[in-house]
């Protein structure tokens, strides 16, 4: 039978789309592969971490009925990537194998029965749908995903703390260091609040896929599953369980000192000073007085680096130390021209924010130089 017939670019989309989540040493063989299910002309193309789930589906010619097999996802991916983006290519099944053929390249690959592949139970107590454009979760995700933690035993701290109440989306990260927070307004409001944590490896995913676009992603959220459907595709995830920091008394608040600067200068001069930092020691020290700014980093070798920015500034002559990754990774992340920084001393966390978007707060702790 044969289950499809379409271009390798028309192919590989589908199947690359899906993929992601596959992990190539899996404790489950069958986790490795792709489910194929067709209906018809219409082929599904489902993967599985048995804590992630992402479908999608193509109209691809092939002969008329029904079928459904599992096949190696990561091997049909490379195979295909090694074909010209023209070739037309087909998939045909025969005793447990299927035939990748393309021009006059053939491949027979090994399958698993669709029967044996682990579905996700998807949740019955789904809330409300909400949406939001793809373009604009997609700058939401960019703006804190750099502060989530990564295997932190505080495992609620492993992902980002997603709320949606009223008119409001709110993305909020922290791995204990930093926290970044970023907001948007929903088009209509929704009626419960809705607070879930999702993972970090979700989250991750969510950012490759979502497109820069206006075209809008459905939300849904359940106790313990997270569900959304954008560009033909569907994505159930499981959601961390667990209890997230209360991250408004993190973010300060009336700092008598404040700089507003060029976002592209400061991140420049950072990561020039950032050489001089050693592997294990990031961090930089910062004296920041009336008309100036200067950074300097040193390293065990006796290096050192020194900047200097002028800025306009005439409040208190401060020094503080920070990790200067944590300074970069905000600063590399925003598109923003100008960034401001707002300071009560030496030993208290510094807030940084965006002054043309109020919805956006990062917050650093400082650290002893």
């Amino acid at each position: 039978m044969i289950v499809l017939k379409a271009t390798q670019e028309k192919l590989l989309g589908a199947l690359q789309s899906v993929a992601g989540i596959v992990e190539r040493r899996h404790t489950l063989p069958i986790l490795a592969n792709v489910l194929l299910r067709k209906t018809g002309g219409s082929i599904e193309f489902t993967t599985s971490d048995l804590e992630i789930q992402v479908r999608t589906a193509a109209d691809l010619a092939g002969d008329e009925g029904n079928f459904s097999t599992t096949v190696g996802a990561r091997k049909l991916i490379d195979i295909l990537r090694a074909l010209p983006a023209d070739q037309v290519v087909s998939l045909t099944a025969a005793q447990n194998k299927l035939t990748l053929q393309g021009g006059k390249s053939r491949f027979t690959l090994q399958t698993l029965p669709a029967d044996d592949f682990p579905l996700v139970n998807e949740s019955v107590d789904f809330g409300p749908v909400f949406a939001v454009p793809q373009k604009t979760l997609r700058e939401l995700i960019n703006q804190v995903h750099f502060a989530m933690a990564v295997h932190d035993i505080r495992y609620y701290l492993n992902g980002i703390l997603f709320i949606a109440e009223g008119t409001q989306l709110t993305l909020v990260a922290t791995d204990g260091h930093r926290l970044a927070l970023a907001q948007a307004t929903l088009d209509s409001p929704v009626p419960n609040k809705q607070e879930v944590i999702l993972p970090r490896k979700t989250v991750l995913e969510l950012q490759r896929l979502l497109k820069d676009e206006a075209t809008a992603i459905e939300m849904r959220f359940a106790h313990n599953q997270a569900r959304f459907a954008f560009s033909g595709m569907e994505f159930v995830t499981k959601l961390v369980e667990g209890k997230f920091p209360d991250y408004n008394r993190v973010i300060p608040k009336n700092h008598r000192n404040a700089v507003v600067t060029g976002r592209a200068p400061l991140l420049g001069a950072l990561q020039r000073a950032a050489i001089l930092t050693s592997e294990k020691f990031k961090g930089v020290r910062m004296n920041i007085e009336p008309g100036l700014l200067r950074i300097a980093a040193s390293n065990a070798e006796q290096e050192e680096a020194r900047e200097e920015l002028e800025i306009d500034y005439a409040g208190d002559a401060i020094e503080i130390g920070f990790n200067v990754t944590y300074l970069i990774d905000a600063l590399a992340n925003m598109d923003q021209e100008m960034v401001k920084l707002e300071l009560q001393d030496g030993s208290a966390s510094a807030l940084f924010t965006v002054p043309e978007q109020a919805g956006f707060k990062y917050v650093v702790m400082p650290m002893r130089i």
